[in-house]
């Protein structure tokens, strides 16, 4: 008998980047008012619902505030934050208290949800050209931003009492953002309609629906679903407000509780139990065998399945593309009764998920960077190429430093959680992203960066003080010289130069003459200096204030500039 499953709870997470500098350009009424990025981008989501709400996707709902609220032991806030060190709860947690509290402020995410009433339902629905289809509940919508651009949104689909094909087949396909190819679609490996609906009264109303039709690259950008661009409503695609940071594949965080009573009672330590967690950890659709070589997937699924709980048949599985948790149907586990809630999916859909979403955000952040890094060494590189460096290009290297440290510093934790088994969840997710690895990449090309503009800051300094050593020489030389004769010698020579005799007036205008050619000279060559090497002294003498005004474009998602 095949395996099938009670209950389905999967989140589908987008991770993407927004391209600041475009968007406070686009919507700047809303940042005349609000100094942070985050305060301004509340604003022009708000601002944007009512133009949503005229859309066809509108009849979904609009995003809303979704903070934290409550403190008492049996509250959510309580419950999630309480399992974080205190530095992590001030800053991953959005409280909604910026305006009054010191702790508010320093939180840099945002949290949203599109409120999903108990009077109406939503339903995902996908199908492919070989007659599959499937069709389930969305029971959570949410985005969480962050205050350096990051942002993921989380599409949360539920079902139940369902064939363990048709659970895999839900994850496989309905995490595809959009075909990597027509062949896709004309073989089935992709899905040919996604439709989003909504059920009121009895009534049942698409929305949104997709069906990839006319699929082509807009620039460097991909034909991204709408449904992903009907719920990131309050930015432009086609303006590329936005842009997506991994492949065609969402990021699929499952949770599967198989039927005890359709599986034997030594099922969670067979090997049909070990094919099937394979099957979900690695995101692939139903098959009686491993999907790859058999020695293979057992060596990897060693690195990639914490097998803490493994004898009461709950395994969990991390790869860059998945988060998995598989565990046999719902029952008491030790003193953790079900009537206070199944243990296995309340921690799935609260401590872990929230580490997920940070590992997400962390591995989001390396990307962005490493784009960055290579942007601004393009840019360096084309200053050296035309030999000279400009100083919009070097102060952004600065700034990309800068922005590294801090989130090295003050974003990044190795340790976000108080107890080993969240500690070894959170470190095996950050493995699978190679977030550590990632890290120490770009902190080691941004260091040479830095090493090479401090070699050019020192080349410089090395040529202005030469050129400021030959000036001083110059100048004074002819200091020396005018003080040596008009201090120490008098009589004849005075007579001579200064006081003259008529028959002596040729030898004093010819010293004047020397003197006043020598004097000019000198000016003149110290003026040609300073205009042949207009960058040294054209910065030193701008106002701070003017430099702070220039726009910083190496933010910009186009490859082109």
């Amino acid at each position: 008998m095949a395996a099938q499953i009670q209950h389905l709870h999967t989140y589908f997470l987008f991770p993407f980047w927004m391209n600041r500098e475009l968007v406070t350009r686009e919507h700047g009424e809303q940042w005349k008012k609000h100094r942070h990025w985050l305060a301004g981008l509340d604003e022009c989501i708000a601002a944007s619902a009512g133009a949503a709400k005229a859309t066809p996707a509108g009849r979904l709902g609009c995003w809303q505030r979704a903070s934290y609220s409550g403190s008492d032991m049996d509250s959510t806030t309580y419950q999630d934050m309480v399992f974080f060190h205190p530095f992590v709860r001030r800053i991953f947690f959005d409280t909604g208290e910026e305006t009054s509290h010191r702790a508010g402020r320093e939180a840099l995410i945002r949290c949203y949800a599109i409120p999903l009433d108990a009077g109406r339902k939503v339903w995902l629905e996908a199908a492919d050209v070989r007659g599959r289809s499937a069709k389930v509940q969305v029971t959570d919508v949410g985005l969480y931003l962050f205050a350096n651009g990051m942002g993921i949104l989380a599409i949360g689909i539920e079902a139940w009492n369902l064939s363990a094909a048709d659970a895999l087949w839900i994850n496989e396909t309905m995490r595809k953002t959009y075909p990597s190819s027509g062949r896709q679609i004309r073989e089935g490996r992709a899905a040919n309609l996604f439709r989003l609906s909504v059920e009121e009264n009895g009534r049942e109303e698409a929305v949104v629906e997709e069906r990839f039709e006319n699929c082509k690259l807009r620039g460097f950008q991909p034909p991204l679903s709408k449904i992903i661009t009907s719920l990131l409503y309050f930015l432009d695609a086609d303006k590329h407000e936005y842009e997506q940071l991994l492949d065609e594949r969402m990021i699929v965080y499952s949770y599967a509780a198989i039927d005890p009573a359709s599986v034997g009672p030594e099922f969670a330590g067979s090997e049909a139990y070990e094919v099937l967690l394979s099957r979900f950890l690695y995101v692939d659709r139903d098959g009686e065998r491993y999907r790859y070589e058999p020695e293979f997937t057992r060596e990897q699924m060693k690195q990639h399945v914490y097998r803490r709980w493994a004898h009461e048949g709950t395994n969990y599985g991390f790869t860059s593309y998945s988060n998995v948790t598989l565990t046999l149907g719902v029952h008491d586990r030790g003193e953790h009764v079900v009537k206070e809630g199944f243990l296995i999916h309340r921690m799935f859909d609260t401590r872990y998920y929230l580490m997920a979403v940070v590992a997400l955000f962390y591995r989001a952040t390396m990307l962005d960077f490493a784009q960055k890094t290579a942007l601004v060494s393009r840019r360096l590189f084309r200053d050296q190429e035309a030999g000279q460096l400009s100083r919009e290009n070097i102060e952004s290297a600065t700034r990309l430093r800068s922005e590294f440290l801090h989130f090295s510093n003050y974003w990044y934790f190795e340790e976000l959680a108080n107890k080993d088994e969240e500690i070894e969840h959170f470190t095996m997710q950050c493995r699978s992203y190679r977030i550590g690895a990632m890290k120490s990449e770009v902190e080691q090309e941004i260091e040479k960066l830095n090493a090479s503009l401090h070699e050019y800051h020192q080349a410089r300094s090395t040529e202005a003080v030469n050129r400021l050593a030959m000036l001083s020489m110059i100048l004074g030389a002819g200091a020396v010289l005018t003080g040596f004769f008009g201090m120490n010698f008098g009589q004849d020579f005075g007579r001579l130069f200064f006081n003259p005799e008529p028959q002596n007036l040729w030898a004093h205008y010819l010293a004047i003459g020397i003197v006043t050619l020598m004097a000019f000279g000198a000016l003149a060559f110290g003026v040609y200096i300073v205009f042949a090497n207009p960058a040294d002294y054209r910065d030193i003498l701008t106002p701070r204030g003017l430099r702070a005004k220039k726009k910083q474009r190496w933010y910009t998602m186009k490859r082109s500039d």
